[in-house]
């Protein structure tokens, strides 16, 4: 019996881990961090996504989407992928630019935030001293 509230303790704990790393994400995704680029096939499979359910109406299925997105560009030569390989260099492109933005900008605000952090540090420890020794004056 004893062996089996252990089991059970240690899965609670990958519960745990598991949904302390989604939320790490979402916290990152909410601070305006940038999505990265998509690849070529990625730009190629938006596009072949709106021709593929338009002429098959009824298809629900996402597999049979990436199924046949999959075979096609396989299928293709490199002159047929060479729109999407520029899309997608262009897309990397802008993508650089966004997050040497938002880095540079992160930067500041940690700056910011640790000179401010500091300051509050430093104002909390003057308190404290300020209380010891109006101690020793009642005493």
């Amino acid at each position: 019996m004893k062996g089996k509230a252990d089991t059970s303790k240690k899965g609670e704990g990958r519960l745990k881990a598991a949904g302390g790393a989604s939320k790490r994400k979402k916290d990152a995704a909410a601070a305006g961090k940038p999505k990265r680029p998509p690849s070529a096939f990625f730009v190629f499979m938006s596009e072949f996504r709106q021709q593929y359910n338009a002429e098959n109406p009824n298809n629900k299925s996402v597999a049979n989407v990436s199924k046949a997105a999959g075979e096609k560009w396989r299928a293709m030569s490199d002159e047929e992928k060479a729109p999407y390989v520029e899309k997608a260099e262009q897309k990397k492109k802008d993508y650089e630019k966004t997050k040497a933005t938002f880095d540079n900008k992160e930067s500041a605000s940690s700056k910011k935030a640790k000179t401010q952090n500091d300051e509050e540090v430093k104002s909390e420890v003057e308190d404290e001293g300020s209380d010891e020794e109006n101690e020793d004056d009642d005493e």
